[in-house]
């Protein structure tokens, strides 16, 4: 069956006469009225303009009409959509409510839900028509959706198609509709508002949260919606609320102020006043409070950190959980930091190393993904960051409950340094193997020895502090020999271009090394991308497309915070705060387009941005003391 083309202008302004206001259906006997269907697996019918337009018939039982609810498929970005209720479905006169929307306003093109604020007075039991019709110069489609399964007790849809029908035909398909839709029914609680297809770039939008489950918001859920401030409990387009209840393993939603709701606002705002939500302007503490909230939603009470909610960032990293329990700490939520540090010390592999990425629940790893020796200086020097942190009262009793994985990490770091003083080849944040050592590696194992050995003097561990400040010793001149020169380049072979892990070299992971300002600069421009954020790296051997990284992006802001480039950091980090998506989160990727992609939030990216706030707010972290002022030569 042809999909409809368009009303003809002529007909659309025809008045009928000897017609009565309400027209008899022959299908209006049903005693219950027929106000909506939600079937709509199919495109039915187009709506264009000046040859297409579809109708349905309904009744209702009150007597005032608010709003009506279509679902729409639109491959056009421009133009209008028009919703008519029509006493005489062929009559333009017979109109007692009409309402056009723009498709740009909509977000372009896209699918779902429309809704159409309307007002009329009305009959009940009376027989209406739901009339609809586009306009727009593009060539691409526009229809309405519903679907061709039987719908009981339903009232003819009907479709107009000039070249196919040559005008009005009563259609055994039923289109999908509502009026007045109140409570469910409204889009964005069970079924999608209208969705532009440029959100669907995005796995996730937003995260609900009760603190044990976590749920993630789906961008077909969160069009017009908006977190209620201070919280994850999502305030939906109908102005009820969505929220995950204490001791619930799915969302429900709720009215805007149910008190189970209502005390979990109140508690996630008490948890933000407990610590604070860093920034020089309105938009970086937006920013800053956003992230706090997506990282506590991402940590599980066990101390695992997810990447992100998306099953496949549902693991959690060492990485990306020490940079999480670093801006925990600096915000003062010491609990949630001391957590993740546990979490690492009871999944910490018995020679003392990480697997990649571990199960939420600590039991091990979900594939073969081969182990990443970077974690080795994360985490110690997250631990580092933590103490530095923490209340001073029981501080050292704590760090001795997590001295035994830090003598662990750092051990195997010191044993792994070769004659060159460098680590051997290990996967990074790439997460991709490479065949000699790359700067993804040996910055992290820098900071962490250097950390390591600062926290065994403070315990009086004299032997381990001389251990591990002779291996950072060897390895900062390792690193000074083999990778300043190449303006620290991917790899030490030179053959992988440049990477953003040259921001590892500078605060708060290590004391800047004379020439790296340069080398910051020269990676930076050799990054950037026309979107305006950076790819992780230039590798001729692996392209990362038109997809800027906002954690890579993010580590450029971070290190001019540390080296005195206030400015430039802040510019860096208003691009990272401008590309969040509706709700406020940050997300994994920007597309080409400046599109948020990937997944949403990122926890890592969630970590630089409160760590560059706090920065650029006059209150950076402290970086780990250098051993190498007496750096002995490669070799001895």
């Amino acid at each position: 069956m042809a999909i409809a083309r368009t009303l003809l202008p002529a007909l659309l302004s025809l008045t009928l006469t000897g017609v009565p206001a309400v027209l008899p259906d022959p299908n209006a006997a049903a005693v219950v009225p027929y106000d909506g269907q939600t079937d709509r697996e199919t495109a039915l019918f187009s709506v264009k303009s000046t040859n297409n337009a579809a109708a349905q018939a309904f009744t209702v039982s009150g007597t005032q009409l608010s709003r009506v609810s279509v679902y729409l498929g639109s491959g056009a970005a421009t133009g209008t959509v028009t919703a008519q209720v029509r006493r005489v479905r062929t009559d333009a006169g017979s109109v007692i409510a009409s309402k056009t929307l723009d498709l740009a306003d909509l977000g372009g093109a896209g699918a779902g839900w429309v809704e159409f604020p309307v007002s009329a007075a009305v009959t009940a039991d009376a027989t209406y028509y739901l009339f609809v019709q586009a306009t727009t110069a593009e060539s691409k489609p526009i229809a309405w959706y519903g679907t061709r399964q039987s719908v009981p007790g339903s009232l003819t849809s009907w479709n107009y198609d000039r070249t196919y029908w040559g005008g009005w035909h009563a259609d055994a398909s039923r289109l999908a509709f509502h009026v007045n839709p109140t409570g469910s029914a409204r889009c964005g609680e069970t079924e999608p508002c209208y969705v532009p297809t440029s959100a669907l770039a995005a796995r996730t939008s937003g995260l609900l949260t009760n603190r044990v489950t976590t749920e993630a918001v789906l961008p077909s859920f969160a069009v017009g919606a908006s977190y209620v401030d201070g919280s994850n409990v999502l305030r939906l387009p109908s102005g009820r609320w969505r929220y995950l209840p204490d001791g619930a393993s799915a969302s429900t939603v709720v009215a805007a102020d149910d008190p189970g709701a209502l005390a979990q606002v109140d508690e996630s705002r008490a948890w933000l006043a407990a610590g604070q939500v860093p920034g020089t302007t309105a938009a970086q503490r937006a920013g800053a409070q956003r992230a706090l909230l997506s990282m506590r939603a991402l940590l599980k009470p066990g101390g695992a950190f997810a990447a992100g909610w998306s099953p496949a960032w549902q693991y959690s990293w060492p990485r990306d959980g020490a940079f999480a329990a670093v801006a925990f700490a600096a915000t003062g939520h010491d609990e949630e930091a001391y957590r993740i540090l546990g979490y690492d010390a009871r999944t910490q592999r018995a020679d003392g190393t990480w697997e990649a990425r571990t199960k939420l629940d600590g039991s091990g790893p979900p594939d073969a993904r081969k182990w990443q020796l970077d974690g080795n200086g994360w985490v110690p020097w997250a631990t580092w960051q933590w103490y530095r942190a923490a209340p001073p009262d029981g501080r050292d009793e704590r760090l001795r409950a997590l001295y035994p994985m830090v003598r662990k990490a750092a051990d195997y770091a010191a044993q792994s340094l070769g004659p060159d003083g460098l680590p051997p080849a290990s996967p990074d944040y790439w997460e991709l193997d490479t065949a000699t050592t790359n700067i993804g590696t040996a910055a992290p194992l820098l900071a962490g020895l250097n950390a390591s050995a600062d926290l065994a003097a403070r315990l009086g561990m004299g032997e381990d502090a001389e251990r591990w400040g002779d291996a950072a010793r060897r390895l900062s001149a390792g690193i000074a020999d083999a990778f300043a020169p190449l303006g620290y380049q991917r790899t030490v072979d030179g053959k992988h271009g440049r990477d953003s892990a040259v921001a590892f070299m500078a605060p708060p992971f290590n004391a800047a090394p004379p020439g790296l300002g340069g080398a910051l600069d020269s990676t930076y421009r050799a990054l950037l991308l026309p979107n305006g954020g950076v790819s992780p790296g230039d590798d001729p051997d692996f392209s990362w497309g038109s997809y800027a990284w906002t954690a890579s992006t993010s580590f450029f802001a971070l290190a001019w915070s540390g080296t005195g480039e206030q400015e430039r950091a802040g510019r860096v980090l208003d691009w990272v705060l401008s590309k969040r998506n509706g709700l406020g989160e940050l997300p994994e990727t920007v597309n080409g387009a400046g599109l948020p992609s990937s997944v949403a939030p990122l926890g890592w990216t969630d970590s630089l941005v409160v760590l560059t706030a706090l920065a650029l707010q006059g209150s950076p972290q402290p970086t780990p003391p250098s051993r190498a002022g007496t750096a002995p030569s490669i070799g001895n």
